[in-house]
């Protein structure tokens, strides 16, 4: 059984769907996803239905990302869904949803897919990884880790969080598509939205497999000294 981690995948439905055409992915390993399912990208609608559909028959965790809760917050105020549309890539959420501008918005989107949103993780911990969106604060315990540093901070070069553990995390974008290991840490998100691709990683082999919204793939393995061969 493996353990893979998918990077942000902000809508590129097209994207998500090769990873899995390709056959890598089983249905008994376990699959992690790093948040940031919606806005920026076409079809945020699209993407969620797609992730909840296939949770009834693959392993999926779904880790919480800094959209999913702008998105959520933005229910609670006008001023609020201004900013998420404007400055989030809100706007393109709600077009895959076919919602034009209503108060009532939230309404029209079903519940199952709150629900989804709902039921994210904050983190998780599995054997020596740990999977987070944006990152870990230092010498502070997965509980008291506040939500500056799991969701909103920007980790463009994270420091060691626990020597004996390895961080697989999202959110700062690699615009060039590549991959970011610093050992300690792994990031993931390699700008799906952008243009670029979509990650999935072995986390245990450093294997890994990408795919963009036109279809085309690429493959190749971190060089990984200390990972399992």
């Amino acid at each position: 059984m493996a353990i893979y981690a998918i990077g942000d995948i902000h809508g590129s439905i097209n994207a998500l769907k090769t990873i899995f055409q390709q056959g890598l992915i089983k249905e008994d390993d376990q699959v992690v996803f790093l948040g940031d399912y919606v806005d920026k990208g076409a079809n945020s609608k699209g993407v969620i239905h797609w992730l909840i559909e296939k949770s009834k028959t693959f392993n999926f965790h779904f880790i919480l990302g800094n959209h999913e809760i702008m998105m959520t917050r933005a229910k609670s105020s006008a001023e609020i869904v201004e900013h998420w549309l404007e400055d989030y890539g809100g706007s393109l959420t709600l077009n895959s949803y076919k919602i034009s501008d209503n108060p009532n918005w939230m309404h029209q989107i079903d519940k199952t897919h709150w629900d989804f949103i709902d039921s994210c993780l904050p983190y998780l911990e599995i054997g020596e990884f740990i999977f987070v969106h944006a990152g870990l604060e230092e010498n502070k315990s997965l509980e008291e880790q506040d939500e500056h540093y799991l969701f909103h901070k920007k980790f463009e070069k994270p420091t060691v969080y626990d020597p004996s553990k390895t961080v697989i995390c999202g959110h700062t974008a690699r615009k060039n598509g590549e991959i970011a290991d610093f050992g300690h840490t792994i990031c993931i998100d390699t700008f799906a939205h952008g243009g670029m691709w979509l990650t999935c990683l072995n986390v245990e082999t450093g294997a890994f497999l990408k795919a963009n919204d036109k279809g085309q793939i690429e493959k190749g393995k971190l060089e990984r000294m200390y990972l399992i061969p």
